[in-house]
């Protein structure tokens, strides 16, 4: 099956039993700090999955698009990728186990047409040291559901994934594995999570491809979370119902939810019962316009170009420009990954922003987005490609024919020619790796101390003048994102008596036209004389709160916020993270006036205004 076959039956399958489908939520998340990217398709769903009602009621479904940084390195093997696509369903305190696991296997079985003996599960052996009981309801549920099949499921004790090595399949269908692997939460198992956090006990599914041969570098015998290569996870039910206390227990939640992921690229693959992720129809046509390239790349080297520029594709659709810094650096990696991976091949022509284009064309009928941000997307690329590919060249002269330099000469050419230490390693060897992260530290230590006299926040004082203007700037900042969209992020500021300077993620000069917007719906809430009110509350409240901060900053868990509204109609104008101080109402602002704008780096412009009148 294709890939966009499989999430249309997915979709409906589960809107066939009353679940409303919802968009999927933008790779930056909005109001989470916590992390720089969704990388799972519940982290949008946490104030729902605590309690708070959802708008759309307790049966949700939707396709989510995620990102995880953390699997850059693993990329080129058969099922490894940065970007996915996670198919969920939600029951908010409705349905519970065995209405999920039924409808899953039938999705799985009669709609995606899987073999059921070639599904196997593996389901919670339990936690005595908090508390938590082994699940056995699931596994008499799914012996009754592979029974209906004619297959006699046995459950088998396995415990840790050592032991499975140790001891193989068994003849079992349904395997107990300990916190380890079967139980989740976005900060993985029980003993790491933080208070307030909410995770439970769950039963995945796995896909067995026979035609691969068990590899024993992977553990003596094979078993379905052996990562030789023969199972693929596909599916992931998580039965939420605990939360942690703050003392390390764990109390129940006040409904019992169900939170289903399935990655979509493995269903597709298991579904064309091919255990490679890269030879599914979305990925085809990409490594298709590779293979077009005048010289012949390898496999694991096809796949990370095209898993990359994929990635890419998608994040800067999301507003993530490249940078040097927290999202923006991520892009760039990929993006320069990518490349060096073709110039080890010698090829020196641009290619990115044809592969975006492949990327734009098959998922714009899901994500129109991309298709709206097309020439943003693929010019954002071809610029990083170009620039990038000059600092290559460089790079390259200076290594010459070497086969290994030293940790300071990767040092400096990182802090040269901007050529990433990841990247140095793709190309050779480091004789002494400490040594880099060394010169590094004196790196920080010499910016740091070069700030160490910058007012917090960026306000030069605390002046009648620079509060003014301060709470003129969160206004400037909550126009901004009305103008030109919620891919704008603060990235830093600077408030003098004179002036606020504001630096903002956008791609393009702003017009005339967009200056005058700006400044109009700016003097507009000034005019309204609207409430300016401090709060001091936990990040998790604020978060739900809608509050935003600046782009990558980290804050701690008691939060000062500051909120614009207009008690008259409720109105929201902006809440931001913010250690102030402002003025209590925003006719004390005055009239603003943006008098200059300009870039100040690839994706990265900056703003300079005045209050030039108090009576407006």
């Amino acid at each position: 099956m294709k890939q966009v076959e499989i999430r249309e039956k997915f979709l409906n399958f589960f809107k066939e039993r009353g679940h409303k489908i919802v968009p999927s939520s933008p790779l930056v998340p909005e109001n989470d700090a916590t992390t720089l990217f969704t990388g799972s398709g519940m982290q949008p769903m946490i104030p729902y999955l605590l309690g708070e009602k959802h708008p759309l009621g307790t049966r949700i479904a939707d396709s989510q698009k995620s990102f995880r940084a953390e699997d850059i390195d693993e990329v080129g093997d058969n099922r490894h990728t940065t970007f996915f696509e996670m198919l969920g369903n939600w029951s908010l305190g409705d349905y519970w186990k065995k209405e999920q696991l039924a409808w899953i296997f039938e999705f799985l079985t009669k709609e995606i047409g899987l073999d059921p003996n070639k599904i196997y599960v593996t389901v919670f052996a339990g936690d005595s040291s908090n508390g938590i009981s082994k699940d056995t309801e699931s596994t008499e549920i799914w012996k009754s559901l592979f029974a209906e099949k004619g297959i006699d499921a046995k459950d088998v004790e396995l415990l840790t994934e050592e032991k499975g090595g140790e001891l193989g399949m068994q003849g079992g269908r349904i395997f107990f594995y300990d916190s380890k692997k079967n139980w989740w939460s976005r900060a993985g198992v029980p003993e790491n999570m933080p208070s307030g956090e909410p995770g439970g006990p769950d039963s995945e599914i796995f896909y067995c491809f026979e035609s691969v041969e068990h590899n024993s570098n992977y553990g003596k015998h094979c078993h379905p979370n052996c990562d030789c290569g023969k199972f693929m996870e596909i599916g992931n039910n998580v039965f939420m119902e605990y939360k942690k206390r703050g003392d390390g227990s764990f109390e129940k939640l006040s409904q019992k939810n169900v939170d289903f992921g399935g990655g979509l690229e493995r269903i597709t693959a298991a579904s064309n019962d091919h255990p490679d992720v890269f030879k599914i129809d979305s990925f085809s046509r990409i490594i298709e316009k590779i293979r077009s390239f005048p010289t012949k790349l390898d496999d694991r080297s096809e796949r990370i170009i095209a898993d990359h520029i994929r990635a890419a594709t998608f994040l800067i659709g999301d507003g993530v420009i490249p940078s040097n810094k927290d999202r923006g650096y991520i892009v760039r990696r990929l993006i320069r990954r990518a490349v060096t991976y073709t110039k080890k091949f010698g090829i020196d022509d641009l290619f990115t922003h044809e592969v975006a284009e492949i990327t734009i064309n098959y998922y714009s009928d899901f994500y129109p987005e991309l298709f709206s941000n097309k020439n943003r997307i693929m010019d954002e690329i071809r610029r990083e490609e170009s620039k990038f590919r000059k600092t290559l060249q460089t790079g390259l002269k200076i290594l010459g024919d070497k086969k290994s330099i030293t940790g300071k000469e990767a040092f400096d050419l990182f802090q040269t020619h901007g050529f990433p230490l990841e990247l140095t390693k793709e190309l050779g060897s480091i004789e002494n790796e400490k040594e880099f992260e060394e010169e590094f530290k004196k790196h920080q230590e010499l910016s740091r101390t070069a700030s160490a006299g910058q007012f917090k926040g960026g306000l030069a004082s605390h002046s009648e003048k620079i509060i003014r203007l301060h709470t003129a700037t969160h206004l400037i900042n909550a126009a901004l994102r009305e103008v030109l969209g919620k891919h704008v992020w603060q990235k830093g500021s600077n408030i003098t008596e004179e002036r606020t300077r504001f630096d903002f993620t956008h791609d393009k000069k702003l017009t005339d036209e967009d200056k005058h917007k700006i400044e109009d719906r700016v003097n507009e809430w000034v005019r309204r004389d609207l409430e300016v009110k401090k709060e001091v509350m936990s990040q998790d409240e604020a978060r739900k709160l809608g509050a935003i901060g600046m782009f990558g900053e980290k804050y701690g868990d008691t939060v000062s916020i500051y909120t614009v509204f207009d008690l008259k109609t409720n109105e929201i104008i902006s809440r931001e993270f913010c250690g102030g101080p402002h003025v209590s109402h925003t006719a004390e602002v005055g009239k603003i006036k943006i008098t200059k704008e300009e870039a100040v780096s690839a994706g990265v412009r900056r703003i300079r205004a005045v209050a030039v009148d108090l009576n407006i």
